[in-house]
């Protein structure tokens, strides 16, 4: 009447709750000692005296208590029906009070309860008194439940766990929620979860793993109770999953590495699907020119049609490149056989390529005759590069003109265009310059070449005095338009200083009092007029413009009226500090004026052209909106701006015909609550590698909260603009909603050209990302504010209000302890 657990008996007789956990403990798992009484043992008034004799000596064997007494029927814990629920369970049993615990389980097996749950499945009405199974209870630290597959999803590519500290009853019985955890069952890492909870990674690696071998010795996914005493994990049962689950998909090796280190400064944070799709196909059309122009042949070109297509991607709701794509078209060029490093530095991340994959779509080094031809195609495109070089002026003039006449269409007469003018003038403008986008391409290909090249001949030739020369001559130049507006902003603060209630009605966004200062007025509207989409974050087609809201313009003039700083005037500078530098050493002065000379007019073109670049994106920003304006017109979308949650595609097919859907307006919503669902989280990684397709990189754990102090006190970035400031630091993340006070160190993740109104009141520039051409160190020069950039983790090592001296020449920022 009694069974061993460790004995093998039919599940007709011990019920299948009890046999799993004897199979199981033949399968080398930590079950607690248990035993099971069977139906025959129990009389309607309690265990029958044969098996009350058994029982003491059982008891004995598997400890001294306390007890689990719980059911063990024929049909429970089945791959069709679990009866979970049905049966009474009871714990903390004393060794006395177990014949009658297992009497009263034994009777649960006859309750009006127990039969309709049958009833309603259809099962038979017979006789259903389970088995009794007696269990040393275990002390548990925690204890759960957890399941080898989501039995909610149905995906069987994660596991679901549930736990509380202690005893598992509560958490069983619904008392209680506990901690939630979900795990990717392939690789075991934490995909959602409380950071802190009664779980640690170990205990999660064991019970992964313990659940996942659970399911392969049964041969089905399997729901399972658990308990932790100490650091020993105990199986207390197992049971097939009942809910429908998903087929298993199909193991996917395949890599995808998504990196944004280099395109986070062009594109931060959360990114419209109009802008990604807009960016996508700007990509996928303009590098393929590059290509050609570094001697690439077209069929070559044509076969990496699918790399081209595939050079971004879009990580909740962020911009990342699809670093793999980009490595295997800088593979094509010329050069890369022979010399392999130098060229994976043109990608601009902040850690290579994995060994393995690199080496795996990487070209063999080219030997004997493959490296003649290959010598051969670099002597091709050198000469190509001279000769374009040589007409790159003109190549300028005439990509301006281009640029100026794809652009003639004025703002009004956009916003008077039904939507088929105003797709066809889209079509206009990507005809015109998508597939010439020959001056950029051409220009930040030998400014690249340029600037490296000529910073390590000044280091080589002066040491850290060749490289701040360097950065002199290349960031303080004066004729770069990104340093324009600083100027023009610093003398409008000159005609408001002084005037008190002028500057408050410009820090109130009081555009009207302009109109009582015409010469102000006249100075603003020229700006916006020329830098209207300047803006924070102007590579997004969804940022609000100047054109639409002024007031940041208005906040910066007023912060110059009040710290009255004056931009470095350029003609106060050493004409030619290469003179001085190279004194006494004609051949190297005479050489590193020229070098010098040709590097910063690349350093200034590249920076006009991207100007060029963003005039570009906000006619299309103009064009859209006016069509967003047409579609909410027409009915199709609940807003206007509800066009920034569409992709290019979808806006077109629904004008020109050849759209997959009509329906727009809940696809844009949907979009809208996947965005706000974003913006909530913290931002994913820097580098993700993906498994399978990329859509698996919606599943990637979320990144672990980052410690803030951990105990630096200096840290050392790239230097970008000489000084040294001591000041409170301010902390922005978004320049739309925070300020910086006077004198403040303006310590940003990223800045550019719409964080000018905070530039104007910082008294120091500190930026987690970035480098010496990034708009941060070309701003803070005009500025003479002490900048440094590439501090990693800077927003979350310094703290609003700590003091900091900043050392613009070294790049080393240091924490004052008061």
């Amino acid at each position: 009447m009694i069974v061993n657990g460790s004995a093998a008996a039919e599940a007709a007789k011990i019920g299948g709750k009890a046999a799993t956990l004897a199979a199981l403990v033949k399968d080398g798992f930590e079950v607690p000692p248990f035993f099971t009484i069977t139906p025959a043992a129990f009389t309607g008034t309690g265990l029958r005296a044969e098996a009350r004799k058994g029982l003491i000596g059982h008891l004995e064997e598997i400890g001294p208590g306390p007890f689990a007494v719980r059911s063990s029927a024929r049909e429970e814990d089945g791959a069709e029906h679990s009866h979970a629920g049905q049966f009474l369970s009871l714990l903390n049993i004393a060794a006395a009070d177990v014949p009658k615990a297992a009497h009263r389980v034994w009777k649960s097996g006859g309750t009006d309860t127990l039969r309709a749950y049958r009833a309603r499945r259809g099962l038979g009405s017979g006789d259903h008194a389970p088995a009794v199974l007696v269990q040393r209870l275990v002390r548990a630290r925690a204890a759960g439940v957890a399941f080898s597959a989501d039995p909610v999803s149905g995906r069987r590519d994660r596991i679901v766990a549930s736990a509380v500290a202690g005893l598992g009853d509560r958490l069983v019985g619904g008392e209680t929620d506990g901690d939630d955890y979900l795990i990717d069952r392939r690789t075991g890492a934490l995909l959602e979860g409380p950071e802190d909870g009664v779980l640690s990674p170990a205990d999660l690696e064991a019970l992964s793993a313990m659940v996942a071998r659970i399911e392969a010795v049964r041969g089905v996914p399997q729901d399972v109770e658990w308990a932790f005493e100490g650091k020993r994990l105990f199986l207390l049962q197992a049971r097939p999953i009942t809910t429908p689950l998903r087929a298993e998909p199909i193991d996917d090796p395949q890599l995808t590495i998504f990196d944004n280190s280099n395109i986070i400064e062009s594109y931060p944070g959360l990114v419209s699907p109009l802008t990604y799709s807009f960016a996508q196909y700007v990509y996928a059309r303009v590098y393929p020119v590059l290509m050609k122009l570094l001697g690439v042949r077209a069929d070559v070109i044509r076969a990496q049609t699918t790399a081209f297509e595939n050079l971004l991607g879009r990580i909740d709701c962020r911009v990342y490149y699809n670093l793999i794509n980009w490595y295997r078209l800088i593979a094509l060029l010329p050069c890369f056989a022979i010399n392999r490093a130098p060229m994976e530095t043109m990608m601009g991340v902040s850690e290579p390529l994995p060994v393995e994959i690199a080496d795996r779509l990487a070209p063999k080094p080219a030997k004997g005759w493959a490296a003649v031809r290959e010598y051969a195609r670099i002597s091709r495109t050198g000469l190509g590069l001279i000769r374009e070089a040589i007409r790159l002026p003109r190549t300028i003039r005439a990509f301006h003109e281009r640029l100026d006449r794809a652009l003639e269409v004025k703002p009004a007469e956009i916003d008077a265009m039904p939507l088929t003018a105003l797709a066809a003038e889209y079509r206009r403008v990507e005809s015109q310059l998508l597939g010439r986008w020959d001056a950029p391409l051409i220009n930040d290909l030998l400014c690249m070449m340029a600037f490296g090249a000529s910073r390590k001949l000044m280091e080589r030739w002066a040491g850290e005095v060749g490289l701040a020369l360097h950065n002199e001559v290349m960031i303080g130049q004066g004729d770069i338009i990104s340093a324009e507006p600083a100027r023009r902003i610093a003398r409008m603060g000159t005609f408001a200083a002084g005037e008190e209630g002028l500057i408050e009605a410009l820090e109130a966004g009081d555009f009207a009092v302009l109109s009582q200062h015409p010469k102000l007025e006249r100075e603003a509207t020229d700006y916006i007029a020329k830098f209207g989409d300047r803006c924070t974050q102007e590579l997004k087609l969804e940022s609000i413009t100047l054109e639409e809201d002024p007031r940041p313009l208005l906040a910066a003039i007023a912060a110059a009226a009040r710290g009255g700083r004056k931009p470095v005037h350029h003609a106060e500078r050493e004409k030619d500090p290469a003179a001085t530098l190279f004194a006494g050493r004609p051949v190297r002065r005479f050489i590193a004026r020229r070098v010098l000379a040709m590097a910063k007019a690349r350093v200034r073109d590249r920076e006009n052209l991207r100007f060029e670049r963003t005039r570009v994106f906000g006619h299309a920003r103009r064009l859209f909106l006016a069509m967003g304006r047409q579609l909410h017109a027409h009915g199709v979308l609940e807003e206007a701006r509800d066009v920034f949650y569409l992709t290019v595609p979808e806006v077109l097919g629904a004008i020109e015909g050849f759209g997959t859907s009509t329906d727009l307006a809940p696809l844009a919503a949907a979009r809208k609550v996947e965005m706000a669902r974003a913006e909530k989280r913290p931002d994913p990684p820097e580098r993700l590698t993906v498994t399978g397709a990329a859509i698996n990189a919606a599943d990637l754990p979320s990144p672990s909260a980052r410690s803030g102090d951990d105990g630096e006190q200096v840290r050392l970035g790239t230097a970008c603009c000489a000084g040294i400031v001591q000041a409170p630091v301010r902390v922005v993340r978004d320049p739309r909603t925070e300020s910086v006070k006077q004198g403040e160190v303006l310590v940003a993740r990223f800045t550019d050209p719409g964080w000018i109104a905070l530039f104007a009141n910082a008294s120091a520039i500190v930026v987690e990302r970035g480098s010496l051409l990034s708009h941060s160190a070309i701003v803070a020069r005009e500025l003479g504010l002490p900048c440094v950039v590439g501090l990693r983790g800077a927003t979350e090592w310094l703290v609003s209000g700590e003091r900091v001296e900043v050392d613009g020449a070294t790049g080393a920022v240091r924490k004052l302890n008061v």
